[in-house]
């Protein structure tokens, strides 16, 4: 059997495969509260034959939405109506995970589709952003955030172990903490949005802090025997790569210590002048590279989506686990397209059993 379909276990906890499919926002909640929209979406995942589905960012306070749209994990309404889509995952013998997040200066925008920039500010619709520093992101998103105190940092950080405390009486078994593309936790990380003089900026030990104390107050009440995780971008592609990276790794050797499972590597996203390098696959020899200096396991969420190029990122070393993403928005059955494209013989939950009678009863159509 290929590497893809082999099971992974980490803690308590197997995948029937190494195929994730990493968080997504949908943008259709309301007032933070998921509705049916999320519950056929994610239950049709699922039943395409993922090993994990990590629900999308789920902000832990209100102004952490990015858009009005976005859910939330803030309260007990919110938490009810998460629990029925954690049950539909599980029941379709997938592992339901979820991601929570604070989106800091990107908050209050509108939905892609509607501008992906940010709502104006006498438009009701909108609300004050936070952050480490009273920095703009730029381009579409010049709201200036308000700079944080240590007390608006400690009520965030609280924010963090209520929702990670909800979303394991809701019923998800794998947690993931939103610390990438230029979010609160990202941005207090990053020299680009971080121009704070006390505790928590200036060196990389002092930007780092934030991250590591919401970890290990989250650490805290998360189960020890369910898989704690988190999405920490590591590099910017802004010319300082190896410096951002080099530090990047030693804050993620901190994360293993706090007892960090598994990191899902991504990028930072805190400058609109990033120079990313598109193309397949791109991120894996970085993923590698954290896998390899920290001893930890990885994924990626970035150009895997090709059945050839996912296998070959989990033989060749670079990943624990593929991410794939947009290719399962695509088609929620990619699991089965991988399957036949690797020439391996289907396990049984590569489908439905109603829709695998019907394909392999009229192969010749």
């Amino acid at each position: 059997m290929s590497a893809l379909f082999q099971p992974f276990t980490l803690k308590d906890v197997t995948l029937r495969n190494r195929i994730a499919i990493p968080p997504m926002c949908q943008y259709m909640s309301n007032d933070g509260i998921i509705n049916d929209w999320h519950q056929v979406h994610y239950a049709a995942q699922a039943r395409g034959g993922a090993g994990l589905i990590v629900v999308e960012a789920t902000a832990v306070a209100p102004e952490g939405r990015i858009t009005p749209g976005c859910a939330g994990l803030w309260n007990d309404e919110q938490a009810q109506a998460l629990s029925q889509v954690a049950k539909a995952i599980k029941a379709a013998g997938c592992v339901p995970g979820i991601q929570i997040a604070h989106a800091g200066r990107k908050a209050s925008a509108n939905r892609p589709w509607e501008g992906d920039d940010h709502i104006p500010e006498n438009d009701p619709r909108g609300w004050p952003t936070i952050a480490p520093s009273a920095v703009a992101f730029g381009e579409g998103l010049p709201k200036v955030p308000q700079a944080m105190t240590l007390e608006d940092i400690a009520r965030v950080r609280q924010n963090f172990v209520d929702a990670a405390r909800r979303a394991y009486e809701a019923g998800f078994e794998w947690l993931e903490l939103h610390f990438a593309h230029g979010y609160l936790a990202q941005s207090f990380f990053s020299e680009h949005a971080n121009q704070r003089t006390d505790q928590y900026g200036g060196s990389a030990e002092n930007r780092g802090r934030f991250l590591l104390e919401t970890m290990a107050a989250v650490r805290e009440v998360w189960p020890e025997r369910l898989p704690f995780t988190a999405r920490f971008g590591v590099i910017e592609f802004d010319g300082r790569d190896e410096q951002t990276l080099s530090e990047s790794i030693e804050l993620v050797k901190g994360f293993k210590r706090t007892g960090l499972d598994l990191i899902s590597v991504s990028m930072g996203f805190n400058t609109p002048t990033a120079q990313i390098p598109w193309g397949p696959a791109f991120m894996g020899p970085i993923a590698e590279r954290v896998r390899r200096e920290v001893g930890i396991p990885v994924t990626s969420a970035w150009g895997f989506g090709a059945p050839k190029l996912a296998e070959q990122a989990l033989t060749s070393g670079q990943l624990d686990i593929v991410s794939v993403g947009r290719a399962y928005l695509a088609n929620p059955h990619w699991t089965y397209v991988a399957a036949k494209e690797l020439g391996i013989e289907q396990p049984a939950w590569t489908l439905p059993a109603s829709y695998a009678h019907w394909l392999s009863r009229y192969k010749e159509l």
